[in-house]
């Protein structure tokens, strides 16, 4: 049976060596059997048509008469504790499993969990655990529940839920978790419970135990094998954002650490490592017996930053919404900022602000002589600097923010007219007065003159902001044609075309590089629309959301374009490197145009990187203390030989560099 396959029964058989835990896997791989058929959560019992049903007959038959009853009697007050809470919560009930027996600092857990004791009071002993109890593990959605608080609505569920398994079995004792409290808990960096669900049998499940169980074994099989260079591990997708079924596909993000790579380029370590952690997304699939499609993304830490400074909406939809399964103290900070509206620009924060001065200018309407002034000077400030914001530049401190405003729009850009930042001003003036006390009380007037002039300013700063979102289309278009243009030009440099003129770069394209197969067809298709799309705009005829749309498609394109340009620059390199051997080490020499590069001992921890002189004849002159960064500059600009050749005086130098017996190594 597939259970028996499973990582999870071989860490129970030798923790809980047992009848009794028998009867429990029994019990698990029944109803691993039966999740297996469900395409929902919960349905009947396994039928006597099933094929799986002579199986599990044949294992019972086997077992001894007081197991066999004792197995059918749990197996029948599970379904029916199972039927009875989703009948009556089937709203809030998202998962149901059954709970191997814990230790007894696991019971203390799981009792701490239902009953926390104050700080000031220490933690009563864990009692002996019963062996005759079941533990059964409900978990609830509370992402909806706004009637009443989640610890209320967790304690309600949790006494009713208790009372239902009371009267099917005294030995029953359901433990409920609230997904909020689950999700905090991997805020917090406390990932015990994951390992428990991970570790339990599924009765009935909506998708997110099974998604938990899979991204969890996933997980301990990246950490085990990559764990110095994983950064984070994220559950991400609709599980997280409330909108899973039990067919949905499971969503994780895995960040590598690449800023301590000199053995590859960056491009080679991500290929390499996302190849191997996808094909352990395959072995977790099978030894769970998980169907779902584990959908893996994987990102180097340094194209990931790229991502957040670019405002990537992909990335900050990963921040806002992802759970960490594992953090080393990166993701957790970045989605603080990103909640602060500290990452820039921010399109969260940019509509907190220009929020924030639409609900302060209606409490304003409502308080008046109380709380007036202060509202309405936040009420102008805040939308003022999400136009900056919005424009580029960080917001400065309030009083200069009128100044900056009238350099940047109504002298520079000519977008905004002079009376509305004089607006801005006399309300950061007056807040100013009152709060030194030179002020002491507005008049009724003025704060109807305050209230007027408030509400053209937000009307006017609205107008601002479509007026500055022109101009940045502008600048995206130009930027976007500018960088797919000169990207693709590049490519074709390294293909061996110097120049190629704008009419003709699609079809030199198309001949250099789709017809020979390196790269795909739809990349010339974005090209393409690129192209159209800049003609259409400079004529007027193309929207925003088409904008926004080609700067999503062009990101795989450019992305695409890049590596190729790394991978072929490493094919490059590979035929001006000589790898030698002597003694029991391995060295490396990079002969360039006028320089080469030699590295004693390419194996050491800390590699020793020389640079000599290159003479005409072959020659290798005397060898001077260089660094990894220095040689990365040289080859970024170095022309690289169609044909290199090993010269006389080459195989004398590196004699006298390595040794008498060094060896040249063929096809390293």
């Amino acid at each position: 049976m597939v259970l028996y396959t499973n990582p999870i029964y071989f860490q129970y058989r030798n923790k809980y060596p047992s009848k009794r835990f028998i009867c429990y896997l029994y019990i698990l791989n029944i109803e691993f059997l039966m999740a297996k058929k469900e395409k929902k959560g919960y349905s009947p019992p396994v039928s006597n048509n099933s094929k799986e049903q002579p199986k599990e007959n044949e294992a019972l038959a086997k077992m001894p008469a007081d197991i066999q009853e004792k197995l059918n009697a749990i197996k029948s007050k599970l379904e029916k504790f199972q039927k009875r809470i989703i009948e009556k919560f089937d709203k809030y009930i998202i998962g149901v499993a059954l709970m191997p027996p814990p230790k007894p600092e696991e019971l203390q857990q799981l009792q701490a969990m239902h009953n926390p004791q104050a700080p000031s009071q220490p933690a009563p002993e864990p009692k002996p655990e019963d062996k005759d109890k079941i533990h059964v593990l409900v978990l609830v959605d509370d992402s909806d529940s706004k009637t009443m608080p989640k610890l209320e609505l967790k304690d309600k569920l949790t006494a009713i839920i208790n009372t239902i398994g009371k009267e099917i079995d005294p030995n029953f004792v359901p433990q409920v978790l609230i997904l909020s409290e689950l999700w905090q808990n991997c805020f917090d960096a406390k990932y015990e419970l994951l390992q428990l669900i991970a570790l339990s049998a599924p009765i009935y499940d909506t998708g997110m135990l099974q998604a938990i169980k899979i991204s969890e074994v996933h997980k301990t099989m990246v950490l085990k094998k990559f764990e110095k260079y994983i950064v984070s591990y994220v559950l991400a997708g609709s599980l997280v954002q409330g909108k899973a079924t039990s067919s949905s596909d499971i969503d994780v993000w895995i960040v590598i650490d690449d800023t301590d790579v000199k053995k590859m380029t960056r491009a080679e370590l991500k290929d390499k490592l996302r190849a191997i952690i996808i094909g352990m997304g395959i072995e977790a699939g099978e030894l769970t017996g998980i169907k779902n499609k584990i959908n893996i993304q994987v990102y180097i830490l340094t194209d990931f930053w790229d991502s957040l400074r670019e405002a990537n909406p992909v990335i900050f939809t990963l921040l806002r919404d992802g759970v960490p399964f594992f953090d080393r103290g990166i993701f957790m900070p970045w989605k603080q900022l990103l909640k602060m509206g500290k990452i820039k620009p921010s399109a969260e924060a940019i509509d907190m602000f220009m929020g924030s001065g639409e609900q302060v200018i209606r409490r304003v309407q409502l308080k008046l002589n109380e709380i007036g002034m202060e509202d309405i000077y936040y009420a102008l400030l805040t939308p003022s600097q999400a136009a900056l914001m919005l424009y580029g530049v960080a917001p400065p401190s309030p009083k200069e923010t009128g100044a900056l405003m009238r350099e940047l729009f109504v002298n520079k850009e000519k977008l905004l007219e002079d009376k509305f930042v004089k607006i801005l001003e006399k309300s950061v003036e007056i807040r100013k007065s009152i709060e030194h006390g030179d002020k002491k009380e507005l008049s009724g007037k003025e704060i109807d003159e305050l209230m007027s002039d408030g509400d053209k300013y937000l009307k006017r700063i609205k107008r601002l902001f479509t007026q500055i979102e022109k101009i940045k289309e502008q600048h995206e278009m130009v930027n976007l044609y500018d960088t797919i243009t000169t990207v693709a030009r590049d490519v074709l440099k390294l293909e061996g075309v110097e120049k190629v003129k704008d009419s003709e770069l699609l079809e030199v394209v198309e001949d250099k590089l789709v017809t020979e197969g390196k790269m795909p067809s739809k990349f010339l298709r974005t090209i393409e629309e690129v192209i159209d799309a800049k003609k259409a705009y400079d004529a007027n005829k193309i929207s925003k959301v088409e904008i926004e749309k080609l700067h999503r498609e062009a990101g795989p394109l450019v992305k695409f374009l890049v590596e190729h340009m790394q991978r072929k620059r490493t094919r490059e390199l590979d035929r001006v490197k000589i790898r030698v051997k002597y003694g029991g080490k391995f060295g490396e020499v990079l002969l360039l145009v006028n320089e080469a590069f030699v590295t004693i001992d390419i194996d050491a921890e800390q590699k020793e990187i020389n640079k000599a002189v290159l003479g005409e004849n072959g020659s290798i002159g005397t060898l001077e203390k260089s660094s990894f960064e220095d040689m990365e500059k040289s080859l970024s600009t170095a022309k690289i030989p169609q044909k290199a050749s090993i010269k006389e005086r080459t195989f004398e130098d590196l004699k006298r560099i390595f040794g008498k017996d060094v060896e040249i190594l063929m096809n390293w």
